[in-house]
């Protein structure tokens, strides 16, 4: 394609668009049985991904909280040794 100087231009070509529609026959089935079962398995497939991320969230908050309340119980026991260290020690 050149332009209206006789340089060639950098927009490539594209396709025309079709200027007739392909009627479909009333005996033609509309879709595919095979692309009916298909996009019936990827609504399956997303579905299942959906509850899967839903309960790996809900999954993570609860080991979160669980692994805060080990690391605090962990920081009382640690503090109440000590403390009972350090009373031993030093004869409170």
């Amino acid at each position: 394609m050149t332009s209206a100087a006789g340089r060639p231009t950098r927009i490539p070509l594209v396709a025309h668009p079709e200027r007739h529609l392909r009627a479909i026959e009333q005996d033609e089935p509309s879709l595919d049985p095979a692309a009916i079962e298909h996009a019936y398995l990827r609504e399956r497939a997303r579905r299942r991904a959906r509850y899967a991320r839903v309960n790996a969230a809900r999954n993570s908050n609860a080991r979160f909280w669980l692994v805060l309340a080990l690391l605090a119980l962990l920081t009382v026991i640690v503090a109440l040794t000590a403390w009972h260290q350090v009373q031993t020690t030093f004869g409170i």
